[in-house]
């Protein structure tokens, strides 16, 4: 009887430990996100301008730049959280995986370009991958775009460089997964950065396929490609996808 009741002291003293560590690293995460969150808002305070009369956005590049040069564009999704530097480096992809605009280590990161991409670069796709936070953060709202009333209107992302203001028009928006190396299947991930006229078009053609909706405009070769990722959580290493093609005379 002695030996049931230590064991049952026992588990409830490792259940509270248990407990207690794991309120603790949920407190530091949201305590992360908090700070993340503020750090960006300061950003924006800082570096962006909105004409009242237009409320168009005017980006002060000279002072991000003079703060991380890694930056390559800004996104902004109206009506979500998604209004972002979006950084680039060339030999460290996932450089800004886990680090905020001044390089510190930040569980949220900020989206960033393949390394394999030229922003400027016509006949090609720019991939921009971007976490999946709880809090909402990050690409955690490119889901809205399952929602049909959301998708018709948020068919344009602005994707501004440091020398062009730029808007993409959403045409392809699905689920996907990193498949293993010997699965035969469509791998949207291994399109990125210049693509030939074939490639493009194997690309444009199965993504539409995949996508949910079956009304947006098919890209043709030349018109540069924006496909944003973040992970999901419908499969084991699911992502969703939203496929988007240049828009000329912004």
């Amino acid at each position: 009887m002695k030996c049931k009741n230590v064991s049952i002291i026992l588990l409830i003293f490792i259940l509270t430990i248990v407990f207690c560590i794991s309120c603790y690293i949920l407190l530091k995460d949201f305590k992360e996100y908090k700070e993340s969150d503020k750090s960006t808002e300061k950003l924006i305070e800082e570096t962006i301008e909105i004409k009242e009369e237009t409320q168009e956005r005017s980006i002060d590049w000279e002072y991000l730049k003079s703060i991380n040069k890694d930056i390559i564009a800004w996104i902004e999704i109206e009506n979500t959280k998604i209004d972002y530097p979006v950084m680039q480096t060339k030999k460290d992809s996932e450089y800004y995986l886990h680090r905020n605009f001044e390089k510190k280590s930040d569980v949220n990161g900020l989206p960033f370009l393949d390394a394999k991409c030229d922003i400027d670069e016509l006949k090609g796709n720019l991939m921009v991958y971007g976490h999946h936070m709880k809090s909402g953060l990050m690409f955690a709202h490119l889901e809205d775009f399952e929602k049909a009333d959301f998708y018709k209107k948020h068919k344009t992302i602005e994707f501004d460089t440091l020398y062009e203001k730029r808007q993409y028009e959403v045409v392809a928006v699905f689920r996907s997964k990193v498949y293993k190396e010997n699965e035969d299947v469509f791998k949207y991930y291994r399109y990125v950065g210049k693509l030939s006229k074939k490639q493009y078009e194997t690309y444009v053609k199965n993504c539409k396929k995949l996508s949910i909706y079956k009304d947006g405009a098919t890209p043709a070769y030349g018109e540069q490609l924006l496909t944003l990722v973040t992970c999901a959580y419908h499969t084991e290493n699911g992502r969703f996808v939203v496929v988007a093609r240049k828009k000329e005379n912004v």
